[in-house]
C-alpha cells in the first residue's frame, strides 16, 4: 500500500479500503469485527493468535458502557482515547497505510464513524516467545544465564534492566518493503559517535531490499555489500545481554531485529572477537591469561599445518631436537593430500552432528570422529601426525564463538598450505601477506574506524584492553 494514503473520513469507504488492504476474505487469521455501541459504527482488526483475548473481552465491555464516540470532528478520535480507551498504549494515525502495518505487526486497528479522518491503534498484542535461556552459543562459566529471544520488545528490556541512563536511547527502524521487519537502534546519547549513529541510522531507513526473513544477515548482507572472496566476518553478533550492555556502555552500538535472537554490534574489529564474557567475570589477572592463551591458539590455526609441512618438504635440514616433525609412518597416501582430506573431513562430522537428533549428537559425533580416525591410520589413508594437528587445529577454532571467523581461517590456512608447497617458504609469507591485506580491506560499516582498529590506526590504551583484562576505573 502507498504510504502517502490517508483515511478519507467516510466510514464505508474506509472500511472497504482496509478490507480490501488486509485481504480480510483471503486469509481467516486476519479478524474483522463489526460493532455498535450506541448508535456507533466500530470495526476493529487484529490478528488471531497476535492479541489478548482477556484483554478484548474487557475493551468490549467497557465500550459497551460508552455513550459518546465522538462527532466527527478533526480531534474526536483524540479525545475518545482520552477519555474512553483503557489501554496502556494507544494511538491515533490518519494513516492507512500505519493502520495496516500496526495491524501485521499484531496491534488492533479500530475505526468509528465518529472518528472522522482519523482512527485509533490499540496495543492488545502478545507474542509467542520462548523463555530467556541462556544461549547454546555463548555459555559462560560465571555470569547471568539470560539471552536474547526472537521478540525485539523483550530484548531491548532485557538491555533496559542493565542501563537505567536517561540517555540509552533506543530507535525505532523499519525495513524491508515486503517483510517490513522492525528494527531497534541502541545507544547512549552522547557517548556514541552522533555522526555514526545519523549514518548507520540512514542506511538502515534506505535499505533496497524487499525481506529481511534472516534477521541479522539479511542486515548485514543488505548493508554490505561484500566482494565473495573476503571471508572474514563484517559485523559481530551476540545472543548475551550482558554483552550488548557492556558494548553500548563503552560507547558502541547495537541493532536489534525483530524475529532473531541475536544482537548485532557496531563498529566491529577483527580484535573484538577475540574477547569472550568469561574474561570480564574473572578477576583481571585470569582474565588476562585466558585472553592471551586464546589469542596465541587461534592465531597458531592458521599457521600449524603450513609450519608443520614446510618443516616436512626440509626435513634433512631439521636439527635432531625437531626430528619429531617427521612422521615414522607418513602413510600411503601424501601428506598434503591427508591434510586437505582432513579438513573435509572434519567439516562432514560437523554437518552430520548438526543433522543428527539430540539425543545421538554427542555420541555419534565423539565415536564417528573416533572410529574414522582410528580406521584411516590403520588402513594407511592417513598418518597418526596429522589426525594429531588437525585434532588441534580443529579443538581450537572453539576458543571463540563466532563461526565466520574460524571458517575465515580455515580458508586461509589452506590457501596458505597450497602456497607452502608450492613455492615453498616464499607460498608460507605469501599466505600471510594475503591473509593481511584481505583482512586490512575488509568492508564492513564502521564510519572512521578500519577494521584493524585500534592498531591501525594505533591507539595504544584501546589496544591495550583488547588485548588485556584491565580494571576498569571506578
Amino acid at each position: 500500500m502507498d504510504k502517502n494514503i490517508k483515511l478519507s473520513g467516510n466510514f464505508d469507504d474506509d472500511v472497504k479500503l482496509m478490507d480490501e488492504a488486509l485481504r480480510v476474505n483471503e486469509s481467516f487469521d486476519i479478524i474483522k469485527r463489526q460493532l455498535e455501541f450506541s448508535g456507533a459504527k466500530i470495526v476493529m482488526y487484529y490478528i488471531d493468535g497476535f492479541v489478548k483475548a482477556e484483554m478484548m473481552q474487557k475493551l468490549m465491555l467497557y465500550l459497551a458502557t460508552v455513550k459518546d464516540f465522538g462527532d466527527g470532528g478533526e480531534d474526536a478520535a483524540e479525545k475518545f482515547a482520552a477519555s474512553s480507551v483503557p489501554s496502556v498504549e494507544v494511538d491515533v494515525t490518519p494513516s492507512a497505510d500505519q493502520l495496516v502495518l500496526s495491524v501485521m505487526s499484531g496491534c488492533t486497528a479500530f475505526l468509528c464513524d465518529g472518528f472522522g479522518k482519523n482512527a485509533l491503534v490499540i496495543d492488545a498484542r502478545t507474542y509467542p516467545a520462548r523463555s530467556t535461556e541462556e544461549p547454546e552459543n555463548d555459555r559462560v562459566m560465571r555470569g547471568s544465564r539470560d539471552g536474547f529471544v526472537e521478540t525485539m520488545i523483550f530484548n531491548t528490556a532485557l538491555i533496559r534492566r542493565r542501563i537505567r541512563d536517561t540517555r540509552f536511547t533506543v530507535k525505532y527502524i523499519n525495513a524491508g518493503s515486503e517483510t517490513r521487519t522492525d528494527m531497534a537502534l541502541c545507544y547512549i546519547e552522547g557517548r556514541a559517535d552522533q555522526k555514526y549513529v545519523d549514518k548507520l541510522s540512514e542506511k538502515l531507513q534506505n535499505l533496497k531490499t524487499d525481506a529481511l526473513v534472516l534477521g541479522h544477515q539479511s542486515v548485514a548482507e543488505a548493508l554490505i555489500r561484500d566482494k565473495w572472496y573476503n571471508p572474514f566476518p563484517k559485523i559481530r553478533a551476540t545472543e548475551r545481554p550482558d554483552a550488548a550492555a557492556a558494548t553500548i556502555l563503552e560507547g558502541g552500538i547495537v541493532l536489534i531485529c525483530d524475529n532473531s535472537p541475536e544482537a548485532m554490534i557496531f563498529p566491529t574489529s577483527i580484535f573484538d572477537f577475540l574477547q569472550e564474557t568469561d574474561d570480564y567475570y574473572f578477576p583481571p589477572l585470569t582474565g588476562s591469561y585466558l585472553r592471551l592463551l586464546r589469542h596465541a591458539i587461534f592465531w597458531l590455526t592458521m599457521l600449524m599445518t603450513p609450519l608443520w609441512y614446510l618443516a616436512l618438504m626440509h626435513a634433512d635440514a631439521l636439527p635432531s631436537s625437531l626430528a619429531f616433525l617427521v612422521p615414522a609412518d607418513p602413510g600411503e597416501l601424501p601428506i598434503l593430500l591427508q591434510l586437505f582430506l582432513t579438513e573435509f573431513a572434519l567439516d562432514g562430522l560437523k554437518l552430520a552432528s548438526l543433522n543428527t537428533p539430540n539425543m545421538l549428537s554427542n555420541s555419534l559425533s565423539v565415536v564417528g570422529g573416533l572410529l574414522l580416525g582410528d580406521f584411516a591410520v590403520t588402513v594407511g589413508w592417513l598418518s597418526p601426525d596429522v589426525i594429531l594437528y588437525m585434532a588441534f587445529v580443529a579443538i581450537a577454532n572453539f576458543t571463540q564463538s563466532s563461526y565466520e571467523l574460524g571458517y575465515a581461517f580455515k580458508y586461509m590456512r589452506m590457501m596458505t598450505l597450497m602456497l607452502t608447497a608450492i613455492f615453498d617458504w616464499i607460498g608460507l609469507v605469501l599466505g600471510v601477506v594475503i591473509t593481511i591485506i584481505l583482512v586490512a580491506t575488509n568492508r564492513t560499516v564502521n564510519g572512521k574506524r578500519s577494521y584493524l582498529y585500534p592498531l591501525i590506526p594505533f591507539n595504544g590504551k584501546a589496544l591495550a584492553r583488547l588485548v588485556f583484562r584491565l580494571k576498569k576505573r571506578s
